[in-house]
């Protein structure tokens, strides 16, 4: 039997999502992203999770693409797919948080974009590599990073392959937290303690309504929510945008 490519936990409405190839800093490979995509639909059903942490194992969270694996990964039609499975993470019903240590690079900051909030140890190494490799980025990273830090520092982060360790990604709001290394598994269980004390259906809610807004005008937006009954039940966020 092979080791699971990503481990599954979930205890007590937190459900941790665990890439497990610390060997190889946990690179990604097409059966990365299926087992990813696998937990995420199994986790997305689960009425007990109430918050999601997806971290890596080892010293590592994601050195990105599997360079090993280029004749695989290459493919367009898996590249296809691997952009999907992000666009899933992003859409998973309850808050998200990717735990960051070590490497967080090129397709490993796509994924880690793809979470709600992002919570790196001092030491982690955020970097967009695309240009060294001569690779166009195809899993959002012209879309999402922008969206975190800005136009103008995204490009600078894109143009130069720079590497930005964890307090400079928070402060620039790469990153949402920054914690002492010793203290990132503390860090993210608090965040994710209070995100769980709160409301499972308005957290639902609150996905549904932020994802709503980001494809629609501003005084659309606002009459949409104002429209929405007040005192709603736990599952109505699920229904907003007629997904069910």
């Amino acid at each position: 039997m092979t080791d699971p490519l990503v481990l599954c936990d979930v205890t007590g409405g937190l459900a941790t999502l665990t890439l497990n190839r610390p060997e190889k800093l946990n690179a990604l490979t097409p059966a990365v992203f299926e087992e990813l995509a696998e937990h995420l639909t199994a986790l997305a059903q689960d009425s007990a999770v109430r918050c999601l942490v997806l971290t890596g194992a080892g010293r590592s969270f994601c050195a990105g693409h599997d360079l090993s694996a280029l004749s695989d990964t290459d493919d367009p039609g898996h590249l296809k797919r691997a952009a999907e499975i992000v666009d899933q993470l992003e859409a998973f019903p309850q808050p998200t948080i990717g735990k960051i240590r070590g490497h967080c690079m090129t397709g490993g900051l796509e994924l880690a974009l793809g979470c709600d909030l992002i919570v790196a140890g001092q030491s982690a190494q955020f970097a967009d590599t695309h240009g060294k490799w001569g690779l166009a980025p195809v899993w959002g990273m012209s879309v999402r990073l922008p969206e975190r830090v800005g136009r103008s520092k995204a490009k600078e982060i894109s143009f130069t392959s720079r590497r930005i360790d964890g307090r400079s990604a928070a402060d620039m709001g790469l990153a949402d937290h920054c914690a002492a290394d010793d203290r990132l598994d503390d860090a993210v269980e608090e965040l994710a303690a209070q995100i769980i004390s709160n409301s499972a259906g308005t957290n639902r809610i609150y996905k549904s309504l932020f994802a709503h807004h980001a494809t629609t005008s501003r005084a659309e937006a606002l009459q949409f929510e104002r429209e929405l009954p007040f005192g709603m039940p736990e599952d109505f966020g699920a229904r907003i945008g007629g997904s069910k």
